[in-house]
C-alpha cells in the first residue's frame, strides 16, 4: 500500500471516488439535464447529482490540517449513491 510506503515520509496518500458531478464535459455531453441524469439523482439521498464545489471541498479537506491523521483512505462522495 502506497500509504505505507510514504508514511514515514509523513506523506498521506488518500483518494476521492466521486459519483455523479456536473462538470463542463458533462454539460457538453448533454448529460446535465438528460432523463438519465435526473434519474441517477433520484436514486441519491440528496436527489441531485454532485457540483464541482462538492468535490472540491472534499479535497480541500484532505489537503488540509484537520485530516492530518488520515492516509490510505478512499473517500466516497457520491451524495450517498451506492
Amino acid at each position: 500500500m502506497l500509504s505505507k510506503e510514504l508514511g514515514p515520509r509523513n506523506i498521506r496518500v488518500n483518494s476521492i471516488n466521486p459519483g455523479v458531478v456536473a462538470t463542463e464535459g458533462s454539460r457538453a455531453a448533454g448529460f446535465v439535464g438528460s432523463e438519465f441524469a435526473e434519474a441517477m439523482a433520484n436514486e441519491t439521498p440528496l436527489r441531485r447529482i454532485g457540483e464541482p464545489d462538492d468535490i472540491a471541498a472534499v479535497a480541500a479537506f484532505l489537503a488540509s490540517d484537520d485530516s492530518k491523521w488520515l492516509t490510505g483512505e478512499l473517500i466516497l462522495a457520491s451524495g450517498g449513491l451506492r
